[in-house]
């Protein structure tokens, strides 16, 4: 019989550690491959007899969001030990359809029903858990390359897990290694590693031999094994923690204990975060539309219980970058706002500064420039609710700060595929120079296409056009093309607007019983522009709507508050028609 363990990649092009031993737990074969093709030929001489599978993979996932019960249960006994399993639910893309390790599984004809009877069977285990428990680590090694861990650090952690593997010659059932080409030539490997390039290729493999003994270990010692989970929701077998077993604090210093705490308390505050990102996606929506100011999308999200223990795990020169990370890890609540030109994020940022209190601002754009490159782009400002929106605020936003990023949308697409490419995927150490090159082209490339589009924007607006559309004879709203035209000759220094706030004001205006541009402009020609600006004094370039809106509710107050189409912001438009009044109250 064959055990079998397969370190398996979420995705098709990073390496697949495989790993396989005989029945007397002896390493016969040790690869790296890629592909699903790649994996199934490495296996190919292995699976066609007795065998049992050890996927460090998810294998049946259906829940839609959160933790499958497998990995909430798991995670009870072993995330005290920083061996907790990631969420995996069917909104992550790997998961959407069928899991590769399924997928794997079938093309093998492996059984995947736990508790699986057939001579051919294959499991989902979790090589951090099992050390844990095998070797009664107090935490789990930090040989996982995550930023501000030193080249020192990660080989010297795998160095460690190497020999805890190979001392389980004598265990039972018995791990034997060290007679395999393969594997010594791995441990040369890591120990002489100089990149931690290097370093990744052996940790999937080594993985790969935990994900097999875990096999041999179920097979043979069924008393001493957990699973997590079930068949129907998902299930992970693994080594049991030992009775009484608890994290060793003489392996934890003060700065492990300070983040171990710091992510249980995040965690615990993780549902609050997340419906204060939410009002705080709605409030600077809501924002951006009552100054008029034109964008994309805006959308928000907490930041995850991972992303936050790997942030607050940085070191800068071996100390850790973050003395207490619950506070100053300030973009725990993230907002992103997408705008189309440049003027625009400019205008999105005017109004968050005068609407909120900023605490910083920083022009990473700016920043990339002044080191005279081309690259990441993005206005980046910290921002909380001034005093005034704080007494009138829910609990869950008074006291948060947000981070606040706000882009064009081809910055935007820029920086994504950047960081999917950098940091998700695995670029190899010889195609760097050439990738980085072509990032800085690509990225001045956009630069270009934003100053170009920009251009255009403002070639439009001054053009003044006068062509209108074909009326409709059965809508008596003034066109929304025909309005945004009109208005941006009207309001020349004015921004755009959104196409549905055009739409959405063309019916304020029928409302009012004014259904052509003529009636429009006869009624603005009456009014003092001027005066209205010097009373609404704007801190941010309103858009023409918003210009509108106020030249409206100038001329006709009371009577344009209580229009149908204002029934949504009826206290705001009576604060604002008292400070066009002069603060003369409204009647």
């Amino acid at each position: 019989m064959h055990f079998i363990g397969v370190d398996l990649a979420w995705g098709d092009k990073r390496p697949t550690g495989v790993a396989v031993l005989d029945a007397d737990g002896r390493l016969v074969h040790l690869s790296a491959v890629t592909d699903d093709d790649s994996v199934v030929a490495a296996l190919a001489g292995y699976v066609g007899g007795p065998c049992l599978v050890g996927f460090d993979a998810p294998i049946v996932v259906t829940n839609a969001t959160g933790n499958r019960p497998a990995e909430a249960a798991l995670n009870r006994d072993f995330a005290r030990f920083h061996a907790g399993a990631h969420p995996t639910n069917t909104a992550r893309a790997e998961f959407a359809q069928q899991p590769r390790a399924a997928r794997l599984a079938e093309r093998l004809g492996l059984d995947i029903t736990p508790p699986a009877t057939g001579s051919q069977r294959a499991m989902e285990v979790y090589p951090h858990a099992a050390t844990v428990s095998l070797f009664r680590l107090g935490r789990t090694l930090k040989y996982k390359n995550k930023p501000g861990r030193p080249l020192t650090q990660l080989r010297s952690e795998l160095m460690r897990l190497i020999g805890l593997l190979e001392g389980l010659a004598a265990a039972e059932p018995a791990l034997r290694l060290t007679q395999h080409r393969g594997w010594r030539d791995l441990v040369a490997g890591v120990e002489t590693a100089e990149r931690k390039s290097d370093l990744r290729r052996a940790e999937d493999q080594v993985d790969a031999v935990v994900c097999a003994y875990v096999a041999l270990f179920a097979e043979r010692r069924p008393d001493l094994t957990t699973t997590y989970g079930d068949a129907r929701t998902g299930a992970i077998v693994t080594p049991s923690l030992p009775p009484g077993h608890e994290p060793d604090t003489d392996q934890l210093t003060e700065v492990d204990q300070t983040i171990r705490q710091a992510v249980q308390e995040y965690a615990a505050l993780q549902p609050d975060l997340r419906e204060a990102t939410e009002q705080y996606v709605e409030l600077v929506t809501s924002l951006l539309d009552d100054a008029g100011i034109n964008y994309l999308t805006v959308s928000g999200r907490a930041k995850t219980v991972a992303s936050f223990a790997a942030k607050a795990e940085r070191t800068v020169d071996g100390r850790p970058l973050y003395a207490d990370p619950l506070h100053q890890i300030t973009d725990q609540i993230g907002v992103r706002v997408i705008t189309y030109v440049r003027s625009d994020v400019t205008a999105v940022a005017d109004v968050l500064s005068d609407q909120l209190r900023v605490l910083e601002d920083r022009d990473m754009g700016e920043v990339t420039a002044s080191e005279g490159r081309f690259g990441y782009a993005s206005r980046h400002l910290l921002v909380e609710l001034d005093d005034a929106r704080a007494a009138a605020a829910s609990d869950l936003l008074r006291g948060r700060s947000a981070q606040v990023q706000v882009r064009t949308v081809l910055q935007h697409a820029w920086a994504e595929f950047e960081h999917d490419i950098r940091y998700k995927g695995v670029v190899p150490e010889e195609h760097a120079p050439d990738l980085d090159r072509r990032f800085t082209l690509a990225a001045g490339l956009l630069e270009l296409a934003d100053s170009e589009f920009s251009a255009i924007r403002d070639r439009l607006r001054d053009g003044r056009s006068t062509e209108r559309e074909e009326p409709d004879d059965t809508d008596p709203r003034i066109a929304a093309n025909d309005l945004a035209a009109f208005l941006a000759s009207q309001f020349a220094d004015a921004g755009w607007s959104r196409t549905d706030h055009y739409e959405w004001i063309s019916g304020l205006l029928l409302e009012l019983g004014i259904t052509s541009l003529d009636e429009l402009a006869g009624l603005l020609g009456t009014i003092d522009v001027a005066a209205i600006d010097g009373r609404t004094a704007y801190r941010y370039p309103p858009g023409a709507v918003r210009r509108l809106d106020d030249a409206l509710l100038a001329v006709f107050g009371s009577r344009y508050v209580g229009l149908h189409g204002n029934q949504h912001r009826v206290p705001l438009l009576r604060a604002r028609l008292d400070r066009l009044r002069g603060n003369e109250p409204s009647a």
